[in-house]
């Protein structure tokens, strides 16, 4: 398999509302998590933190300038694994063991870290083969309806479980922008986990069609638009009947 340098493992997309997509291109489409750093006045957040495979730190250094939030918005490894090289790490209660003691079977890097993962691998050769998901307590746990306060923006957290049971997802109601972790995205939807619950699913996608959203960032695939969201929300409840 190509192997490339760890300095291109990142890629960084600034668009607009200060908000960045970081990504690791060369994880393949279905296990490549988006990381989405928003910028506000006084700190940053920073929702969910990759793979861990190559550092984030030490290859985007701007990240750790300012005070910085570092959300988990649920604890399966393509999400956590850069933690715990940041201070300040916010989860919600129902996954935070997770987070401070991970295994290869609770954040599901058993199951899916090999081979199939990766278009290419960073320059250290058994950095999958001796992958390991580290610890990253939480500094601080965050329910539903807290405020991450950034300055001059505000993220409301809305508990958003189903895909997992400590899923969150992030509404900034000021620029109508959902930031919704794992619950949807625009591709194929993962609901048979060890810990996923359809009923909850349901309660998720029927609470997050109810809100005037212009603009989805998820975990996974591109953006998209609010109009676009209510479509896949109906879509999974054509295909869940006994959910409607």
């Amino acid at each position: 398999m190509k192997i490339v340098s760890r300095d291109s493992w990142f890629e960084v997309r600034h668009l607009q509302d200060g908000v960045a997509l970081i990504h690791e291109p060369h994880i393949r489409p279905f296990y490549r998590c988006n990381l989405w750093h928003v910028r506000g006045r006084e700190r940053d957040a920073l929702i969910d933190s990759g793979s861990g495979l190559v550092s984030l730190r030490e290859q985007l250094p701007w990240l750790t300038e300012r005070p910085l939030l570092a959300v988990a918005s649920h604890t399966h490894f393509d999400h956590i694994a850069g933690h715990h090289e940041f201070a300040e790490r916010l989860v919600h209660p129902a996954e935070a063991e997770i987070l401070a003691a991970p295994t290869g079977t609770n954040t599901l890097a058993r199951d899916f870290v090999g081979d199939d993962m990766f278009e290419a691998h960073p320059d250290c050769p058994l950095c999958y083969a001796e992958y390991r998901v580290r610890a990253a307590p939480a500094t601080r746990l965050i329910e539903d309806g807290d405020v991450l306060e950034l300055g001059d923006r505000v993220l409301q957290v809305l508990h958003t479980p189903g895909h997992s049971p400590g899923g969150i997802s992030l509404w900034e109601a000021a620029t109508q922008t959902l930031f919704s972790g794992d619950i949807l995205y625009d591709g194929p939807l993962v609901e048979n986990l060890y810990h996923s619950n359809l009923q909850d699913y349901a309660k998720s996608l029927a609470r997050l069609r109810q809100l005037p959203v212009r603009t989805v960032h998820g975990g996974h695939f591109p953006s998209f638009s609010g109009e676009r969201m209510r479509e896949l929300i109906d879509q999974w409840f054509s295909g869940h009947p006994q959910l409607t």
